[in-house]
């Protein structure tokens, strides 16, 4: 039982940080109904800039706003600059595009950071609770990291559901012409979107960079795990995003404690074909009709 608690505590904390990632997919799908494969790219340059301020003396929590700004930034730089020309091209033009982002990202830290992995440091202490004579498996910084992703969850939903911002940005999404002759803006919209989710992606990095080494290719793993999570609780649902990347953290540390590490990939696969299988839209995806 004591096995089994720990492995469940983990798993949280790590599926805390796939759901930040899904978010942030969840948040430029909804935007522009494009999927960011650049997410991992992006969330590890803003990381790298974090690590920067950390390593020349400043504190975890100046690191962490600098990373958010510079999200802020970058996505919509990315939005203007790379996405935009082919937004309403051939949705494969978009992929390219982001594949080829994520491409050159890792090589430009790899010739200005190098390829060694980098620590980081966690915000708070990383010695388990204790429950009795016993010690967790669950950190205060593990704490930390699940209660910053369910407020950044809340936070989204409450944008998009109850704000002028959030409904423009679907309007923009789902029906930009109609939304132009409303008085839309919605180019500025697509770039709000992009610019959310790169912040969004950028607490997802500094909140994972402890636990893992901060290298070019570091966040690789965290984007495949973010993007099933994204699949699994629905495209288009910010607390899907959250719940899908919690579910799919404990299975994957379920897998890891009892069958293996080797194989925990694969399990993530088997969960994502499964869900698929059952429920093509996610698990809080809505079912859409189509005229024939």
């Amino acid at each position: 039982m004591g096995r089994f608690l720990d492995l469940t505590l983990a798993g949280l904390t790590s599926g805390a940080v796939y759901s930040a990632v899904a978010l942030a997919l969840v948040l430029i799908w909804r935007s522009t109904r494009i999927v960011n494969f650049a997410q991992g790219g992006m969330l590890m340059i803003t990381t790298f800039i974090a690590y920067t301020i950390v390593s020349h003396g400043g504190s975890y929590w100046l690191a962490l706003i600098v990373a958010v700004l510079s999200g802020l930034v970058l996505g919509a730089v990315v939005e203007r600059v790379l996405v935009r020309p082919v937004e309403k091209r051939a949705p494969l033009d978009a992929v390219v595009v982001t594949f080829g982002l994520l491409v050159l990202l890792q090589g430009v830290a790899g010739m200005l950071f190098g390829g060694t992995p980098r620590s980081y440091p966690p915000a708070f202490g990383i010695a388990g609770f204790k429950a009795g004579d016993r010690q967790l498996l669950f950190a205060p910084n593990d704490l930390w990291i699940v209660l910053v992703v369910l407020v950044v969850m809340v936070v989204l939903a409450l944008v998009f559901r109850k704000t002028n911002l959030g409904l423009r940005m679907r309007a923009s999404a789902f029906a930009p012409e109609v939304a132009r002759l409303l008085g839309v803006r919605v180019g500025r919209m697509l770039t709000v979107g992009w610019a959310l989710a790169a912040a969004v992606g950028a607490i997802a990095g500094v909140l994972v960079a402890p636990s893992t080494f901060v290298s070019p290719t570091a966040f690789d793993a965290v984007l495949v795990f973010g993007f099933t999570a994204a699949v699994i609780g629905g495209l288009d649902s910010p607390p899907g995003a959250v719940v899908g990347g919690l579910a799919l953290g404990i299975v994957l540390s379920y897998v890891a404690g009892y069958l293996g590490s080797d194989i925990v990939t694969l399990a993530s696969l088997v969960v994502l074909i499964g869900v698929l299988m059952l429920r093509p839209q996610g698990l809080f995806g809505s079912t859409k009709g189509r005229r024939v």
